[in-house]
């Protein structure tokens, strides 16, 4: 909740602003929002980082490597928080974060069900990590809506042969 709450302020900052002194680049909600999402996800990234035994809680039941598979996570959240910035490397960028957020669903589940405190000495209250697990599909949607995604372009046309 602490992500969302970050996220929308940015976005929100970064659209008023533009709308404040008519800078066009950002009047568009989308845009502001890939930039907050950049922000956010290189923010989140840095704190894996900074101290990544602070989370490893959250996977030490169900993976090996705990530790190290929070400072991989850190590392690509940083990267792929950048390549939003570019437009050749927006589209894989945005990709790779939708992938990542749904690899890390089951984290955010154990912290739920097993009612462990949430990152950041947040609530472990059940309301709190239960909450959590409503916002994955919100990131996930606000990644794909602000990179401009489309899914149709990975999809297989009719024409198209799909190979298994």
């Amino acid at each position: 909740m602490a992500f969302f709450i970050g996220l929308i302020s940015f976005t929100l900052f970064i659209w008023l602003i533009s709308k404040i002194f008519k800078e066009n680049s950002f009047q568009n909600f989308w845009i502001a929002g890939r930039v907050g999402a950049r922000i956010m996800f290189v923010m989140i990234g840095v704190m894996h980082l900074v101290k990544p035994e602070a989370l490893a809680y959250m996977v030490e039941d169900l993976l090996p490597f705990a530790t190290e598979l929070v400072v991989i996570s850190g590392v690509t959240e940083v990267l792929f928080g950048l390549g939003l910035l570019w437009n050749k490397t927006r589209t894989i960028s945005a990709w790779l974060l939708i992938i990542q957020l749904i690899l890390m669903f089951p984290a955010n589940i154990n912290v739920a069900v097993n009612n462990l405190a949430a990152p950041g000495g947040l609530p472990a209250a059940a309301w709190y990590t239960w909450s959590r697990l409503l916002f994955q599909p919100v990131y996930i949607y606000w990644v794909y809506k602000a990179a401009n995604l489309d899914l149709k372009s990975i999809l297989p046309t009719k024409k198209e042969e799909v190979l298994i």
